[in-house]
C-alpha cells in the first residue's frame, strides 16, 4: 500500500507541506485529517495520551509511533522507549526528531525482544482492524511481554455515528474502512477498528488477559490496562 500517512507527516516535518491530508470513510464525507496532530507537545496531548505515558513502566515499545511524540516525551522521561512503525517515511522523521531506538517493521510480524509496556496510542489498536485480527494480536502481543508487563492502548464506542441504528449486516459496528488521500494518490481501502469496552471485555477475556479501566469520557473514549492472568 502506498505510503500517503507517512509521506504527509515526513513533508510537514520537513516543511514541504503543499497538501492537505484527507481520509474518506464508509459512513460520511471525507474529512481532513490535520498532521500537526502527529507533532503534538505534551501540553497539547489529551488526558488519556497523559494518563497513558504516566503509566508506562519499565521498557516500552510504542506500536504505530507515526512521528514519535509518544515516544520523545517518555525517553525525556528516562524509559528506554523503542519506536516501531510500519512506515518508513515516518521513521525517518523519527529518527531525525531524535528517537534513540526506532523500528521499521510490521508489528504483527515482529517478535525480536520483550517488553514491559506495549503502548498503542490515538486509538493504537486500530490497526488490527477488525475482531478477527484483534483476537490474531493478543494472542502474538504474549510473545512481546516481559513477565508481569502490560498493554496500554485506547479506543472508543462509535455507536454514536448510526444515529441509534446499528448496520444490520453481520459485521461488527466498530470495523471501520478508510482512505487515506494526499496529493492527487489514494491509498487502497484499509480496515480500522474501534471497539466498545463491553466486546473488548469478552475478547481480552477469551485471550488470557486481565482488562482495567483507567479513564473513560464522555465521548466514549477510553483507556484499558490489560495483562497476562
Amino acid at each position: 500500500m502506498k505510503d500517503i500517512l507517512g509521506q504527509a507527516i515526513h513533508d510537514h516535518y520537513y516543511k514541504n507541506p503543499k497538501h492537505k491530508l484527507w481520509i474518506n470513510n464508509q459512513y460520511g464525507p471525507k474529512e481532513e485529517m490535520p498532521i500537526d496532530i502527529y507533532f503534538r507537545e505534551e501540553d497539547d496531548m489529551p488526558d488519556i495520551e497523559w494518563l497513558a505515558l504516566n503509566e508506562c513502566r519499565g521498557e516500552v515499545l510504542d506500536i504505530g509511533a507515526g512521528a514519535g511524540g509518544h515516544a520523545l516525551l517518555l525517553q525525556e522521561r528516562g524509559f528506554d522507549v523503542t519506536a516501531l512503525e510500519i512506515s518508513a517515511l515516518a521513521a525517518d522523521v523519527m529518527k531525525a526528531r531524535g528517537v534513540n531506538k526506532v523500528i521499521t517493521a510490521d508489528i504483527f510480524e515482529y517478535q525480536q525482544k520483550k517488553y514491559d509496556t506495549l503502548l498503542m496510542l490515538m486509538n493504537g489498536i486500530g490497526l488490527t482492524g477488525t475482531l478477527l485480527n484483534l483476537k490474531v494480536f493478543l494472542q502474538h502481543t504474549k510473545q512481546l511481554l516481559n513477565q508481569g508487563g502490560q498493554i496500554l492502548f485506547d479506543s472508543s464506542d462509535i455507536a454514536y455515528l448510526y444515529e441509534g441504528k446499528l448496520p444490520d449486516n453481520g459485521q461488527y459496528y466498530g470495523e471501520i474502512q478508510y482512505q487515506y488521500q494526499y496529493n492527487r494518490q489514494k491509498t487502497d481501502w484499509f480496515p480500522w477498528l474501534y471497539v466498545d469496552e463491553k466486546t473488548l471485555t469478552t475478547i481480552v477475556d477469551a485471550a488470557g488477559y486481565n482488562m482495567e479501566v483507567l479513564l473513560e469520557d464522555e465521548y466514549k473514549q477510553y483507556l484499558v490496562r490489560l495483562t497476562l492472568k
